[in-house]
């Protein structure tokens, strides 16, 4: 009982810690929020993400890899990693090519941060996976295919 009421006190000191805060001015919405490339996801095509994203010439690398599996039972939720030898790495995006909104991840990484994401996506249907890295201004890129089963029973 004695921790339920230390675990109560402590987030409503914090909530009103930070809502005083937000009253006085002293910290906005936009601070607290990131930023949003709102173009970038909303692109219908690979190509126009990319471009949205900062995009030129993308170099295929051995670098950058991406571990997916060959067949995914269940499009909702696409177990997905990028990692890469590369140094200098300051993004990495996801994309998925035939899907209605090709960008489903984009990462800022800060300087010296190990350059590895994991997350689930969601796929459509059967499509390349495109993980693409900026290092040191230049993009690399890395694809594979993953296959969607239609309901999680392999047809």
């Amino acid at each position: 009982m004695n921790m339920k009421r230390r675990l109560f006190l402590k987030g409503t000191l914090a909530s009103t810690t930070i809502a005083l805060a937000a009253g006085a001015g002293l910290i906005t919405p936009q601070q607290l929020l990131a930023a949003w490339p709102e173009s970038a996801f909303g692109a219908k095509s690979v190509d126009d993400a990319y471009s949205a994203i900062g995009g030129g010439a993308r170099t295929p690398s051995d670098a950058v890899m991406i571990k997916a599996p060959q067949i995914a039972e269940n499009g909702a939720v696409v177990p997905i990693t990028v990692s890469s030898t590369l140094k200098g790495v300051t993004r990495i995006a996801i994309l998925v090519e035939k899907n209605a909104t090709p960008l489903v991840a984009l990462y800022q990484l800060p300087t010296g941060t190990h350059p590895y994401v994991s997350t689930r996506i969601k796929m459509g249907k059967t499509s390349n996976v495109i993980a693409m890295i900026e290092a040191e201004g230049a993009l690399y890129t890395a694809e594979k295919e993953v296959k969607v089963t239609i309901g999680g029973c392999g047809g």
